[in-house]
Order: C-alpha cells, then sequence, then structure tokens
C-alpha cells in the first residue's frame, strides 16, 4: 500500500475551494492528485494554485478513476449526483468519501452500500462533526449520565440562501432545507440520544418568494424516539444564521453554539441544577481530519465510521419526513419508522485535531448564505 492516499476532488463548488482543498496541507497521509470540474476556469486555475497538473471534466471521470493516478475520490457534487458517481467510482475499484446527504433515498444509499462491498472498496460519509471534540464532549456528556434521562433535544439551522439559481434551491439536485442543513439536526439528535427515531412529523413554510419556488422555505420536524424522547429542529433558508444544539434531561441541560459550523469555533454550556460551566472550543480544521481519517482506514484496511449504514440512517428520517410534511397538510398525522440499528455511534476516540487552515479567494463559486 502507498503511504499516502491520493484523491481526486469531484465537484469544485464552494465547500470544495473553502474547506477540502486547503485541508490536504493538514492530512499528511492524503495527497491532492487530481481535479474534476464542468468549469474549465476553475480547473486551469485551482490547478495551477494547488499544483495539480491532472485535471478532467465530468466526461472524462472514467479516465480520471482509471489514470493510476487516484486511490479514493471526494464527492463535493450535488445531492442528486452522489449515487452515479459513487457506483462509477466503486466499479473502478477506487474508495469513496461522499458528502452528505448521502443519498436522496434510502434505495439509492443502499445502492451505493452495494456498489462499495461488491468492488471491495471503502465508502465513507463526510460527516465532519463526527470527528470535533465540541459535539463529541456534548454527546459524553449527555451519555454520563451528568443531565439525568434525556428528554428533549431542540436545534435551529438557518441562513440565508439569497442567489435563485443557487443548487440548494433546485429540486430535481436535491436541494431544500432538510437535505442540505436540517440532517445535521437529525444526525445531531441520533447521536446524543444514541438511539433512533421511531415516529417523525413534519410542516414544511413557504413565504411565497420566488427563490423558494421548487424547495420549501423552511421545515419543522419533531422526532418521537424510544423511551418517549422528543426532538424537534428547525431548518430554514429564509432566516438569519443560526445554528445551535440543546438537550435537556431530568437533571440539567447542555447547549452548543455554533454546532454545525467549519469557520469558527464553538460554546458549549453544562448547567446542573444552578451550576452552568462554559467551554470554548478554537477552531480547527474539521475536513482536515476528514480525510486523516478516511485515509488511515483504506491504508489499514478499517471499516471508516461514520459508514454508508450512518449516512442511509439520516436519509431515511429525512424521506420519512418529507412523507409527513406532505400528509400534514391533508391528515395531520405522523409517520412511523422501522426499527433500525448501528454498530457503532460517534465517541470521543474518534476526535482529530487540525489547525484551521486560512480561507483561499474563491474562484467562480458563492457561499450559499449570499
Amino acid at each position: 500500500m502507498p503511504q499516502k492516499i491520493r484523491y481526486a476532488v469531484v465537484g469544485l463548488g464552494h465547500i470544495a475551494q473553502v474547506a477540502m482543498l486547503p485541508a490536504f496541507k493538514n492530512a499528511k497521509n492524503s495527497e491532492l492528485s487530481a481535479l474534476v470540474s464542468g468549469d474549465p476556469q476553475k480547473l486551469k486555475r485551482l490547478g495551477r494554485k494547488y499544483g495539480v497538473e491532472a485535471q478532467y471534466t465530468y466526461d472524462q471521470f472514467e479516465a480520471c478513476l482509471a489514470s493510476g493516478e487516484i486511490d479514493a475520490v471526494y464527492l463535493a457534487l450535488p445531492n442528486s449526483m452522489h449515487r452515479e458517481y459513487t457506483e462509477r467510482a466503486a466499479a473502478l475499484g477506487v474508495h469513496v468519501l461522499c458528502e452528505k446527504p448521502m443519498g436522496l433515498d434510502s434505495s439509492e444509499c443502499e445502492a451505493m452500500i452495494r456498489s462499495t462491498v461488491r468492488n471491495g472498496v471503502k465508502l465513507m460519509v463526510a460527516y465532519r462533526l463526527h470527528f470535533q471534540r465540541p459535539n463529541l464532549k456534548a454527546i459524553e456528556v449527555a451519555q454520563s449520565g451528568k443531565l439525568g434521562d434525556l428528554r428533549v433535544f431542540n436545534s435551529t439551522f438557518s441562513m440565508q440562501v439569497k442567489d435563485q439559481e443557487n443548487i440548494r434551491l433546485k429540486k430535481k439536485l436535491g436541494g431544500g432545507t432538510l437535505f442540505d442543513i436540517g440532517i445535521y439536526c437529525i444526525n445531531a439528535s441520533r447521536s446524543l440520544f444514541e438511539s433512533e427515531p421511531i415516529e417523525v412529523m413534519a410542516i414544511a413554510a413557504n413565504n411565497g418568494q420566488a427563490r423558494f419556488s421548487e424547495v420549501d422555505e423552511m421545515t419543522g420536524a419533531i422526532m418521537r424516539f424510544p423511551e418517549d424522547r422528543l426532538a424537534t429542529f428547525t431548518s430554514s433558508f429564509g432566516a438569519a444564521d443560526e445554528g445551535f444544539y440543546e438537550i435537556v434531561g431530568t437533571k440539567g441541560k447542555l447547549k452548543l453554539e455554533k454546532a454545525y459550523e467549519y469557520a469558527s469555533g464553538s460554546t458549549l454550556a453544562v448547567t446542573v441544577g444552578e451550576n452552568t460551566t462554559k467551554t470554548h472550543f478554537k477552531k480547527r480544521d474539521q475536513f482536515g481530519s476528514e480525510l486523516v481519517y478516511f485515509s488511515d482506514c483504506i491504508l489499514k484496511d478499517n471499516t471508516p465510521q461514520p459508514s454508508g449504514v450512518e449516512g442511509m440512517a439520516d436519509v431515511r428520517v429525512i424521506e420519512a419526513l418529507l412523507q409527513s410534511a406532505v400528509q400534514s397538510a391533508k391528515t395531520g398525522r405522523a409517520v412511523s419508522l422501522k426499527p433500525f440499528e448501528l454498530e457503532r455511534r460517534p465517541s470521543m476516540r474518534q476526535e482529530i485535531r487540525r489547525q484551521p487552515v486560512s480561507k483561499p479567494e474563491v474562484i467562480r463559486a458563492t457561499a450559499p448564505h449570499t
């Protein structure tokens, strides 16, 4: 096996440019070896900036996979393309680090898992927060018993997505708040409760602005977990920037501010009785940590966690919430979910620390909140 895993970054939008491409300098077991994009200007300028000569269009993806220049791909494509490009990479023996959501429904996720297993390659879904201390610490506190019996989870994740051409606002590309940011709230609740929801309800809202002609402006959700625990969250593309979660038990509570952010630090407040302890966590390179972990899994032939099963666990909840959003307007009934089990969940032993990267100049890509 090589000492470094060679990656092709597929899709050169905002997240790839500001977060993943700079992260390679913090991942000594990973090498940026190829770029894939449909934009010649991005390929030329980013290739020059990062010293990457292997540049491919989407039509040349198979040539990239078969070139012998890469071992893995990082997929930063529109959600609707995740399954296709995962299966194409797996068919040629290339490992896959896929951005979330993994797919648009459970059947897509199952197909992606089957394809990677059949071809003997690793598949990991890019849950960067599974390696970061603030979130792992919150899980540790929640599961320690310090807060008593956990009863309530609540979260808001919102931003202003103003560009009407943004892929997040395009239904056929897998847009909408649940797939893009609501998934963070779902994953956090599942991780903190360390269980899977058994029933969900959702209501979608839309203020009628043209930018929300294809997707929801915001969605409010309620999820029932075993032991009658409740989780609620709101995801929105039409409100000011916010991103926190809180969990309340019978003896105390915790709240993580900037819980889903990668461009700043975060603050965890834990209250038991009348005593509150606040801990500030500095900004870290979350994408570098992902690369370090996934490359290590490939080099040591370990099964990545978060796996495709973790990715599917969130998508099945989103499926049910989307069904409920339609159904609630007619009947007001909740949607039940079949039992679902995971072998492992996030814990502090997964933490990986990397110093933050400096924000680079962005080439023909806009942030989602502009």
